[in-house]
């Protein structure tokens, strides 16, 4: 038998309607008032924040239905709702301690959505660690809030944000995740780790005229390097790997501002991507054609393939040091290369008491910053496959010997 279709019930649209409307009057309230807005953000626990919300909109002659806050509040441990549509949009950016969370369409243009992270310092080995804590809060489950990337372009200037100083790229898995960390064992630095917000404008800008994908990328790192807490004056950037391929854009956005490439011995590298693959060697993730690769000619993400994608990836600095502003510097001058030639590249000091908190933050693992850190070079040396030997000297050897060049020449310019 055929189903007849079921029509909503007026009356319970309506009441969700005017939830919704009370809802994002009282977002809206909290967006424009920094004591209410700490105040509601410091509470983790669901049910407190709840009370704490229907309290101060009671008092803001906002009647908020229970029910609605305690579903905007659920859970989220998988951080999943950030692909929902926020409760509030608008043209204004949201106060400086607001980050972007997340870049991409909607509704026939690129939305931004933000979230608040209040003033401490941003301390995950990646910005995806901050987004997830973030977004643990009931308050940012509760009030996320969404821009166009057109409103973003429009203001970035205006915002209070520190100029970056230097940006990172690299080869993977060569010490740029220990390079960010210990600079971001500084209290008054901004170290933003492979954003992925910062990602989608990378990706949007291949598809833009290179004006318009300069001004895009520029707004983006303006927007994740916002005063939050006032004390901030180093604003350090580390990218993707696959980033280095838009090297042109990032000179374009930012022609001062110099750049470090890091790499290593391609077989450590080819090592550690055998063992757990990037998502840069996944042709489902990042297209073979990213790297001017065939895709007719890619069967699997083996040896020779990965090998291929770091050859692109390595090709591509090298190919970009006539734009300037470049350093090059290997995997075993790490640690000591950052206080002794990274930071002085970038134009940033460093005091002794500053050069202690660098060698402690450089003992621990960078990606677990829980354990010390074991040199591992030796051991991938002696783990190395026939294949990955092979590989490596098929499509990396002489552009390795490439980079060891031009860090001599670059690095005693």
């Amino acid at each position: 038998m055929e189903r007849s279709a079921t029509l909503p019930d007026p009356s319970v649209t309506a009441v969700r309607a005017t939830d919704n409307a009370a809802l994002q009057s009282f977002a809206a309230l909290v967006m424009a008032d920094a004591a209410l807005a700490a105040d509601l953000a410091a509470i983790e626990d669901p049910g407190a924040f709840v009370a704490r919300a229907m309290q101060s909109a009671a008092a803001h002659d906002i009647a908020i239905p229970e029910a609605s806050l305690v579903t905007a509040t659920q859970p989220d441990p998988l951080s999943l709702a950030r692909w929902s549509t926020p409760l509030l949009a608008g043209s204004a950016l949201p106060p400086r301690d607001w980050l972007p969370i997340a870049a991409a369409a909607a509704a026939g243009s690129i939305a931004v959505d933000w979230a608040r992270f209040g003033p401490q310092p941003l301390r995950g080995p990646f910005y995806e660690a901050d987004i997830r804590r973030a977004l643990s809060l009931p308050f940012n489950r509760a009030f996320r809030y969404r821009t166009g990337l057109a409103d973003l372009i429009a203001q970035a200037d205006k915002m209070a944000s520190v100029a970056p100083a230097g940006f990172i790229f690299h080869m993977s898995r060569c010490g740029s995740t220990l390079l960010a960390q210990m600079l971001a064992a500084l209290d008054d630095s901004i170290v933003i780790s492979e954003a992925a917000p910062l990602d989608a404008v990378v990706q949007l800008g291949r598809k833009l005229a290179p004006g318009d994908a300069a001004r895009a990328l520029r707004a983006m790192i303006l927007a994740l390097g916002r005063r939050r807490s006032g004390r901030e004056r180093r604003y350090v950037v580390k990218l993707d790997c696959w980033h280095t391929l838009a090297l042109p854009t990032f000179r374009r956005a930012f022609p001062d501002v110099p750049w470090v490439f890091l790499y290593r011995d391609p077989v450590e590298v080819l090592v550690s991507q055998m063992r757990q693959r990037g998502m840069q060697m996944v042709p489902q993730f990042l297209p073979p054609g990213l790297y001017g690769i065939d895709a007719v000619t890619v069967r699997a993400p083996d040896e020779d393939y990965c090998a291929r994608v770091l050859a692109a990836v390595c090709r591509a600095a090298l190919d970009q040091r006539r734009l300037g502003g470049g350093l090059f510097v290997n995997y075993r001058d790490l640690p000591g290369a950052v206080a002794t030639t990274i930071l002085p590249h970038f134009g940033l000091s460093c005091s002794d008491a500053e050069g202690a908190i660098l060698r402690r933050a450089a003992l621990m693992n960078a990606k677990s910053p829980g354990m010390a850190f074991a040199p591992d070079a030796e051991a991938k040396r002696r783990a190395a496959t026939d294949a990955v030997r092979a590989a490596a000297d098929r499509h990396l050897g002489e552009i390795f010997d490439r980079l060891e060049t031009s860090a001599r020449q670059l690095n005693t310019a």
